[in-house]
């Protein structure tokens, strides 16, 4: 069972836009993978076929449509569109013959900056001031055992939503965009903390921002998770999320969740 999040989002390019990945055990969210992996391994692909390097992701927008099993899994890489400096690309995820992920990503070079009023990171305490908790079953889903938590809120009993610090079990060699989309999801959905208790939630839908260059990140230093409930309606719960690194917002998650039970 690999521990390392980059070597469980690898993918193997097999020729015309085709991939194969593996989902190892050990990622799960219930029966199938976490869907921070699904993602990154879509994101993997995705960047794998684009040709210029100067491109960086700056948006993943992701639907979630059946459980990923630990196993072989093939990606499907379609280029949409390649502008002067924008590329469009869609990628499905697929197993056992069915299609179980798919996700569509904006790659960009730089554009023109804008100077805009700073945003002042939301308050918490430092990571080093914090207790980790230890996660996994039977408290928490498998996957998070890959991850250490250290909660600023109650876990349970926050009306605000979750707010804490995140970093990866094994550490990375570099902080990606495929490890920025898993670690957006890595979080326990906000809507535990302001009910009071956990519910049984399954991902629908997933948008992602990344935000800075990614090569201005240091892979060894913790994230601030930062999640709220937006809205509940009919079964269904949007949630907001931040991942803040220093004083720069890093990227923002926006998710659909079915609550199941």
């Amino acid at each position: 069972m690999t521990t390392d999040l980059s070597q469980a989002s690898a993918v193997e390019a097999l020729g015309d836009g085709r991939f194969r990945g593996v989902v190892p055990d050990g990622w799960q969210q219930g029966r199938g993978a976490f869907g921070g992996l699904v993602l990154a391994l879509l994101l993997r692909a995705i960047e794998r076929s684009e040709p210029d390097s100067a491109r960086s992701t700056r948006t993943l927008t992701g639907d979630l449509c059946g459980p990923v099993l630990p196993g072989p899994v093939e990606i499907v890489v379609e280029t949409l569109r390649r502008g002067n400096n924008l590329s469009n690309l869609d990628a499905r995820l697929i197993q056992s013959g069915e299609v179980q992920a798919r996700a569509s990503a904006v790659l960009s070079v730089p554009r023109v900056s804008v100077d805009t009023p700073t945003r002042a990171r939301p308050a918490a305490p430092g990571w080093d001031t914090l207790h980790a908790v230890d996660m996994g079953p039977p408290i928490a889903p498998v996957f998070t055992a890959h991850f250490e938590y250290r909660p600023a809120s109650e876990m349970f009993a926050d009306p605000e939503g979750t707010r804490g610090w995140l970093r990866p079990r094994t550490p990375l060699d570099r902080l990606d965009g495929p490890a920025l989309v898993a670690m957006l999801d890595a979080w326990w959905p906000a809507i535990f903390a302001v009910e009071g208790r956990p519910r049984i939630v399954a991902t629908v839908s997933f948008t992602a921002e990344l935000l800075r260059p990614l090569g201005s990140l240091r892979a060894d230093l913790p994230l601030l998770h930062i999640g709220r409930v937006a809205a509940v309606s009919e079964g269904f719960f949007v949630e907001f999320r931040e991942l803040w690194q220093g004083e720069q917002l890093v990227a923002m998650n926006q998710q659909t969740f079915a609550i199941l039970k």
